[in-house]
């Protein structure tokens, strides 16, 4: 009897250990995943004809959701995974700040855009448009408007989409850049991923509004490519 109460403690010391051990791969990917986001950004505004930096220093936030693949396109189905970063302060005019997790939905997107695999960035240009989208499931065209955003360092900063538009969305395939429509498409915090990338509960609103968590290590290098690329709120 003595034998079996032993072997049950030494098995209730070890059900923590048990159980604690899937979320390890599962953090492991969600850092895996804002590293990526911040390889992109950092590709995508070295080139030629990028993001116009009239356009990114208007922006509060900015989302990027790497290697979204073509065939994970399905109707009401999870399409890509990714990271929202802003700028820190009430105002949104300081320095990049943690990143959330954030999830894009919707089944017309795969005809939109080409290649296996694409990269997709948001720019969020008002302060309502990130309000709704720390607080609630937003239907791009419909509860945000949304445009393709123009690319290239020529272009006018009082363009319409700019002016008009609370997200501007671009995407890179195979190495081409371009603005594209993602009008029907979802975007909504995964607090799941956010639990795991930060090791507790966390939601959007606190990451990002409330300033709960510091950036983790792997958000160095998206933060720092838009730090230098626009240190500043410029509206």
């Amino acid at each position: 009897m003595r034998k079996i109460l032993i072997v049950a403690a030494g098995f209730l010391f070890a059900a923590p250990a048990i159980y604690a051990a899937p979320g390890a791969p599962a953090q492991a990917d969600e850092k895996a995943k804002v590293e990526e986001a911040g390889q992109v950004m950092k590709d995508i505004l070295n080139v030629p004809d990028d993001i116009p930096r009239n356009i990114l220093d208007k922006a509060r936030c900015v989302i990027v959701l790497p290697s979204v693949k073509k065939g994970a396109f399905i109707v009401g189905g999870e399409v890509g995974h990714g990271a929202m970063v802003c700028r820190t302060g009430s105002d949104y005019t300081g320095p990049w700040g943690a990143p959330a997790m954030y999830v894009l939905e919707g089944g017309s997107i795969g005809y939109q855009i080409g290649g296996e695999s694409t990269d997709l960035v948001l720019l969020v240009m008002n302060d309502h448009g990130v309000k709704s989208l720390l607080n609630s499931k937003v239907k791009l065209g419909a509860d945000a408007s949304a445009a393709a955003g123009p690319k290239g360092r020529s272009a006018a900063a009082d363009t319409d989409a700019a002016l008009r538009s609370e997200i501007l969305t671009y995407s890179r395939s195979r190495g081409a850049f371009a603005g594209v429509s993602l009008e029907g498409a979802s975007l909504r915090p995964d607090n799941k991923a956010n639990a795991n990338l930060y090791g507790q509960p966390e939601t959007a609103q606190q990451i990002i509004a409330e300033k709960t968590v510091p950036p983790p290590a792997e958000a160095n290098l998206l933060d720092s490519t838009l730090q230098n690329a626009s240190p500043q709120l410029k509206s």
